[in-house]
């Protein structure tokens, strides 16, 4: 038998779990393919590593953060798969959220908009920087915010998502949760 070592069993201990791994590739919905690739890496990669690590952050009373993107919110018709994985990936995070107060997990989504990286190549749109971003999403961490805008064009919705609607329902509901849950 081939002993199996994962990453979480060569860690010792772990506050911060920044989950930001993720594909977006251009598509209009006609191949289930790209749908089932873009759920593979950007939702269920997601939930894989968050459970290998959970122990962890059990232990440490941690965080996990989910890059998530502002597309969890509505799609850009160029990438559409993208923007359901993320929409996907944004209730797990909801949903963890919910499950994992009890065991002292904060469970955070950062919802961000265009960035200069590899993936908004070719797009002729303001982009922030990569380090702006970074700095950002440890702020927010520092400041306890359960959803992180962490640049000039997901901060100008931040106020209206904190104190609209979905946000409301999101409180209401994680209220039924009355004992902690494995993830």
């Amino acid at each position: 038998m081939i002993a199996r070592h994962s990453a979480a069993d060569q860690v010792g201990s772990l506050d911060i779990l920044i989950n930001n791994a993720g594909i977006a590739l251009y598509d209009d919905l006609t191949d289930p393919a790209v749908l089932e690739q873009h759920l593979a890496v950007n939702l269920f990669g997601t939930y894989g590593v968050t459970r290998a690590f959970l122990p962890l952050l059990t232990r440490s009373r941690g965080a996990i953060v989910n890059n998530v993107s502002m597309m969890a919110l509505a799609p850009l018709p160029l990438t559409p798969a993208y923007a359901i994985s993320k929409a996907a990936a944004f209730n797990l995070t909801q949903s963890l959220r919910a499950l994992l107060a009890g065991r002292g997990v904060r469970v955070h989504a950062v919802l961000t908009g265009p960035t200069d990286t590899e993936m908004t190549r070719g797009f002729d749109i303001p982009k922030a920087s990569p380090e702006s971003v970074a700095r950002a999403i440890f702020d927010g961490l520092e400041n306890g915010e359960e959803d992180i805008f962490p640049d000039p064009m997901s901060a100008s919705i931040a106020d209206s998502w904190r104190g609209g609607a979905v946000k409301a329902f999101e409180r209401q509901s994680a209220a039924f949760v009355t004992e902690p849950a494995a993830a």
